[in-house]
């Protein structure tokens, strides 16, 4: 019965809240285990389920054979705080067992930024007159320039690049729950996508199917997200930075570097696509750190 009422939640999350296959998968994963422990317990209904059973299933996932660290079990019970909700919106509970269930307390894990010097250096690793250079060039000036998630970049479309006689002087870009957003592109970005669409996307499409995607990979299909990542870690290799990059280092820099420039927090979190300030002041925190270590290194009575 939970087995069957699990793929009801999932198609639901699916087709009726937009979520992506990635999340789906995730949810998947969280919801399988919860009802594998849930069963164990002998709690194979909905009506089964409870405050204890959802809390034994947390500690298990702390304390157990293979720990799982506090961001995964704060994830997993997010999931299952979802599907027991979903569970009482078809009135298959009356209470909510996970609503009171705490979630372990996260550390403030503030983002990595690259400096300004180190996306320059990062930028010039892709230069060439390759098509994949030029792709690759195209596509991390991208990111920098709009602070778009890699998963966002690889979903554009050649006709989500928005402008008169061609240039793509704003992108459209689809963030979580399918959200619009408008976000301007610099120069230095439009130059390389004019690059790569001139001179390597024709070239790239011949090897595949016609496709609207704007990033191909070597066979003409729409680049994956895996090979993206691929393609900014190989940039960071040649350009020996010294630092671990993550998918997320060029959205990460683009919000830092605006703050730093005096962007306001609230058209910040716009060109991010936040849904709340909160989620942008991260970034505030980075930067008061970033001035408070240059006082404390220049001033003389600062220590």
């Amino acid at each position: 019965m939970l087995d069957r009422e699990l793929e009801r939640y999932l198609r639901h999350v699916a087709i009726e809240r937009g979520r992506s296959p990635h999340t789906v998968a995730a949810y998947r994963r969280d919801l399988t285990a919860f009802l594998v422990s849930a069963a164990a317990a002998g709690a194979t209904v909905p009506a089964a389920l409870t405050p204890a059973i959802v809390t034994d299933h947390a500690r298990r996932l702390r304390e157990g054979d293979h720990p799982q660290a506090a961001s995964s079990v704060a994830r997993a019970l997010s999931s299952i705080r979802g599907f027991t909700r979903f569970l009482v919106e078809e009135g298959l509970l009356t209470t909510d067992p996970a609503v009171e269930v705490p979630a372990p307390k996260l550390p403030a894990r503030l983002p990595k930024a690259l400096t300004i010097e180190q996306v320059e250096a990062l930028l010039s690793a892709t230069d060439g007159d390759e098509p994949a250079r030029l792709r690759d060039k195209a596509l991390l000036e991208l990111l920098y320039a709009t602070g778009a998630r890699v998963s966002e970049a690889v979903d554009l479309n050649v006709d989500d690049l928005i402008g008169e006689d061609g240039a793509a002087d704003v992108i459209r870009l689809f963030g979580k729950g399918g959200k619009q957003r408008i976000v301007p592109v610099g120069s230095y970005a439009r130059a390389a996508l004019d690059a790569y669409l001139v001179r390597a996307r024709p070239l790239m499409s011949a090897h595949g199917r016609a496709t609207p995607a704007l990033f191909l990979g070597v066979r003409g299909a729409r680049l994956s997200r895996q090979n993206a990542w691929l393609i900014i870690r190989a940039a960071g290799e040649r350009a020996q930075l010294g630092v671990e990059l993550s998918p997320h280092s060029m959205r990460h820099s683009f919000a830092t570097h605006l703050l730093q420039g005096g962007a306001d927090v609230r058209v910040v979190q716009e060109l991010l696509g936040h849904a709340s300030v909160a989620t942008t002041q991260i970034y505030t925190k980075v930067t008061a750190d970033a001035l408070r270590d240059m006082y404390a290194t220049a001033h003389p009575r600062a220590r």
